[in-house]
């Protein structure tokens, strides 16, 4: 699968996420091998606006070093109050032709505002951020999410789904799809709650550490297919993080349906949807143990793969 958003949630540099999925695919970039790191969702510290920014770029920075003799390159972008166009401009650039971009954590809505006020202000255009996300996705580039910036992948922020409508919209390029990160089987009611008020939506609980890849797109029908594959990673072995990574205790992916029905996705397992241009058809699969389920009825499918059934649509 050659995903165009990964949204993850991690205790720190665990290696299937970060090197398996981020760093090489950046290395195997086609027309460069950067990662831009965006860390404008941090909020300043004692009035200055820089800190935790550098903080956050600093805590990825050590492990993409190892990389550097490779040829990676990767940079920040960070956000002050005092940038120049001449400095936005150098940021669209970046945007729109890095091989990875990852919008780092923080605070959802604190990230989305500058984000839109970067286009608002030089460009008069509060979308510019969104829409270049989207060319990244139609060119098939990578665009990362973690923490906060999972959330603004998301079709909805999930810290907001008690909100009012329309005060809780994400840049979707994990189309139809929320997420909450460091999830634990106690705040599965959160999951539901959120699969109840956006029944259009598939909700799922992220635990440290692990990860679900996305792509989707338009197939020859008309139709709209959209395809998410679960990552679980072990790797972090640190003995002080133990508490915190939840899958090397045996943490799975949580998800429920707005009927209320759980299920818990392994890493390696695949979720296939298809709708309508008009949502009318609503169609989902899903991988478990080798064979292929109706999504809605939880019965084997007479389709063989994904590629079955993305042929049949």
């Amino acid at each position: 699968m050659r995903a165009t958003a990964l949204i993850y949630s991690s205790h720190s540099r665990c290696n299937v996420i970060h090197n398996d999925l981020i760093v090489q695919r950046a290395l195997h970039g086609r027309d460069n091998k950067r990662i831009l790191f965006l860390p404008m969702s941090e909020t300043p510290r004692d009035g200055d606006e820089r800190p935790r920014q550098e903080f956050s770029y600093e805590s990825f920075r050590w492990f993409f070093r190892f990389y550097e003799r490779f040829g990676l390159e990767h940079a920040p972008f960070y956000w002050t109050s005092d940038l120049r166009k001449e400095d936005v401009d150098v940021l669209w650039r970046a945007l729109a032709s890095s091989e990875v971009v990852i919008l780092g954590g923080g605070h959802s809505t604190t990230g989305l505002w500058r984000y839109k006020e970067l286009g608002a202000r030089f460009d008069g255009e509060p979308g510019k951020f969104g829409r270049i996300l989207h060319e990244r996705r139609k060119r098939g580039l990578l665009t990362v999410g973690f923490s906060a910036g999972a959330d603004q992948l998301s079709q909805h922020l999930f810290r907001r789904v008690w909100d009012s409508p329309g005060d809780n919209d994400g840049f979707g390029l994990a189309r139809n799809t929320l997420v909450t990160l460091h999830h634990e089987p106690s705040r599965n009611g959160d999951l539901w709650h959120a699969a109840r008020r956006f029944p259009d939506c598939f909700v799922f609980g992220l635990p440290n550490d692990s990860a679900i890849q996305v792509d989707w797109g338009v197939l020859p029908s008309g139709n709209i297919w959209q395809l998410y594959e679960l990552v679980i990673d072990t790797t972090w072995d640190e003995p002080s993080d133990a508490f915190h990574v939840k899958t090397r205790q045996g943490a799975l992916i949580d998800h429920f349906d707005h009927l209320g029905r759980h299920w818990a996705f392994h890493g390696g397992d695949r979720v296939v949807r298809i709708t309508s241009q008009d949502n009318r058809y609503d169609r989902a699969w899903m991988t478990a143990g080798g064979r292929i389920l109706d999504y809605w009825t939880r019965e084997p499918s007479v389709h063989t793969s994904v590629e079955d059934i993305l042929a049949s649509h």
